[in-house]
């Protein structure tokens, strides 16, 4: 396919070699005809090519100049092109005018005269300095220039008379072309019909300007001329053309076959194609969103100019869909992309509601939206669409307009609705703290190879300092069946685990970096062999914060499958590698609690700590035995329980059901009770007023749980 063509003003995707997508050349070739009719009948004249915005116009006069000058002969037409947007009264504007079309012809001695005349013609309407400011006379030319003048037949009706004289003479006729008409202000615009109608008003010489009619009629009614009168501009207009040249509409189906080609144009530059998932959402879109705002070729040039020019790193890192509908949300409604940095966490579903909006009724939501994109500047006729556009993209947007929304799959594909892939969309790039599908890929690869590299170095970094989102997107690669070195990345999450900096995440940060890690982990052992379990378990279990982690994912995936109800034979299966895990995790967890056998209970870290209270994840018996132990050597049971249970758990119990379960297989209840005989059995006093406040609460909750009393706030 030949290259697009998305970054200039020439037509897209509608090259003369190529086919006439737009019917332009077909265009192109009546207007050709037209000229050698008006020229025929007539010594000059005014044609207007005349389109809205964006339709073609300048494709159509690209074609008629390259044609006019690919068949130039002695007979053909002379090209002179004039911008006025350059001049901004009539002096300077007819100084170019002649200037061009002096340029415009031959070089040859033949045309010497003609060349002459025209030149004397321009300088005999203008004063003295609109000709230095247009041919740059240097201070001796321009002294020469005044004698000219003086000694020379210099009045404006002679110079015409021998310029139209001379222009007959020559037989070629010129076409000036003007584009753009209607981009003009009112004084400027009336300077360049007067030069039209009146002063370049010569034989031979003919216009073709160009404009969008409803524009151009608003920008002559802001004149003194016409004033505030369409039909007085009409008038006048119709006193300027001879001839009109109204552009074919551009039909629904040139505007889906040029649409279908400038996709197809970005997609192989960066050498994607549509899945059919894909095509389907893409095609839905377009129809019921799309269609109808692209509709000029300017639309959809501006609009696939805009995807390419971003799409770059972003190709394989973003839904090729999602990308597309955001980069129409920009281009179209800037104010409206902009709003959606602004409620991105409400967008993504991560936001906390307010308590106003939390019985919100999904009209109410929508409507919200509606008041927002208007204050953004979103036309009425619009709003529909664009809230649509933000459906397809966002899940809580998408289920206020009473659809179905899959969060899982928006962020399985990469979408911008997902927390972990909305930056992307938004800085045209893979942000700094974020790592690319490739660099991902290529560090799980690593991972799996066990072969180092600085992408898996990177990874194994961002899941100890941004876990959460690298836990999710591992996930998603187990959702779309992605292999993975599951192993390798178990044994990395347990050398992270102690040493997580993830800020908490959630409503009111409750998922923390630890609950990420650990979910991660049973995902990923249940992945495994039933009968590799044990091993890589064992290994992970061999540093302290490690086991801590191997416990309680054995813990959770025990749990998963006792909520699944398996049955006998599934039972008897999971029975042997459970006891072999358990066994080898209890064995890691005594050799690291090993330091803490010969110190007192005060000075156990906050990790032995927690690989005490994780050890009854594991082999519940082992650590009983374990503590009766150190408890028949020196450690005290009252001070063990003021280690495990720490005093800032209000308000809730400082003993609730849940921790006496714990504590019952840490250490057994009835032995506990009876190494606590002594303090248990003497009469309450108020914990408040009591020397150890935190050990009396202890006490006093321990007296009602072993009474069959529930514990109270205590």
């Amino acid at each position: 396919m030949a290259d697009a063509h998305f970054f200039n003003d020439e037509p897209f995707l509608d090259h003369e070699e190529g086919p006439d997508l737009l019917g332009h050349g077909q265009y192109a070739q009546h207007v050709l005809s037209l000229l050698d009719r008006v020229r025929a009948q007539t010594e000059t004249g005014v044609l207007a090519l005349i389109g809205s915005w964006g339709s073609g116009k300048s494709s159509v006069l690209g074609k008629v100049t390259r044609r006019l000058r690919e068949t130039e002969n002695g007979e053909g037409w002379l090209i002179a092109e004039l911008n006025p947007w350059l001049y901004s009264d009539l002096e300077s504007l007819t100084q170019a005018l002649f200037s061009e079309i002096r340029e415009a012809l031959p070089k040859d001695e033949r045309w010497s005269e003609a060349r002459q005349k025209i030149g004397g013609f321009g300088r005999a309407i203008s004063p003295l300095g609109k000709a230095t400011a247009v041919f740059g006379l240097d201070s001796q030319g321009l002294i020469q220039e005044v004698s000219n003048r003086v000694s020379g037949d210099t009045s404006a009706s002679a110079a015409k008379r021998k310029a139209e004289e001379a222009l007959r003479k020559a037989g070629r006729p010129v076409l000036v072309i003007m584009d753009d008409l209607d981009r003009l202000t009112p004084e400027e615009l009336l300077v360049v019909f007067k030069l039209v109608r009146l002063v370049g008003h010569l034989p031979g010489v003919y216009y073709l300007i160009s404009f969008d009619e409803r524009t151009l009629l608003d920008v002559l009614q802001r004149s003194e001329l016409v004033g505030n009168s369409e039909p007085r501009a009409r008038d006048f207009l119709e006193k300027i053309i001879q001839v009109r040249l109204d552009l074919p509409a551009f039909r629904e189906r040139d505007a889906d076959r040029l649409v279908d080609r400038s996709l197809a144009a970005v997609l192989a530059s960066h050498n994607l194609t549509l899945t059919p998932g894909e095509q389907q959402r893409l095609s839905e879109a377009y129809y019921q969103h799309l269609q109808a705002r692209l509709r000029t070729p300017r639309a959809i040039k501006r609009f696939f100019g805009q995807a390419d020019a971003t799409l770059g790193q972003l190709t394989g890192n973003v839904d090729i869909v999602d990308f597309l509908l955001v980069t129409f949300l920009r281009t179209s409604e800037p104010r409206a992309y902009q709003l959606l940095w602004q409620h991105r966490a409400e967008l993504t579903g991560t936001s906390v509601e307010m308590p106003s909006r939390r019985d919100e009724r999904p009209e109410q939501r929508i409507d919200r939206w509606r008041t927002r994109l208007q204050d953004a500047g979103v036309a009425e006729q619009h709003l529909d669409g664009v809230i649509g556009l933000m459906g397809m993209l966002f899940a809580p947007l998408r289920q206020a307009l009473g659809y179905g929304a899959n969060t899982e799959a928006i962020a399985l594909r990469r979408g911008i609705g997902s927390i972990d892939y909305f930056d992307r969309y938004m800085v045209f790039g893979i942000p700094d703290d974020d790592l690319p599908e490739h660099t991902f890929d290529t560090a799980l690869q690593q991972l799996a190879d066990g072969t180092p590299g600085t992408e898996a170095d990177d990874l194994l970094l961002r899941l100890r300092d941004d876990t959460q989102r690298i836990a999710r997107r591992i996930d998603y690669k187990r959702a779309v069946g992605t292999p993975l070195p599951v192993a390798a990345l178990l044994q990395a999450a347990a050398r992270q685990y102690g040493h997580l900096t993830a800020a908490p995440q959630g409503v009111f940060g409750l998922f923390t970096a630890d609950r990420a890690m650990g979910y991660l982990a049973k995902d990923l052992l249940t992945d495994l062999a039933e009968p590799e379990r044990p091993t890589i378990l064992k290994t992970m279990a061999q540093t302290p914060d490690g086991a801590v982690l191997a416990a309680r994912t054995l813990q959770r995936v025990i749990a998963r499958e006792d909520s699944d109800g398996p049955d006998h034979t599934q039972a008897a299966a999971t029975r042997g590698w459970i006891g072999e895990a358990r066994s080898l995790i209890s064995h890691e967890i005594a050799q690291n609690l090993t330091p803490a056998v010969s110190r007192p209970i005060h000075e156990l870290t906050e990790l032995e700590i927690t690989l005490i209270w994780a050890w009854r994840h594991a082999e519940p018996e082992a650590a009983r035995t374990w503590i009766s132990q150190r408890l028949d050597q020196e450690w005290a049971p009252l001070d063990l329980l003021a280690v495990l249970l720490p005093p800032d758990r209000a308000p809730f119990p400082v003993i609730d059901n849940d921790t006496l379960q714990s504590l019952d297989a840490l250490i057994g209840l009835e032995a506990l009770y009876s190494r606590l005989g002594p303090f248990l059995d003497t009469p309450a006093a108020d914990p408040a007023s009591s020397q150890d406040e935190h050990r009396a609460r202890i006490l006093q909750a321990l007296r009602h749980h072993r009474e069959g009393n529930t514990p109270g706030s205590d």
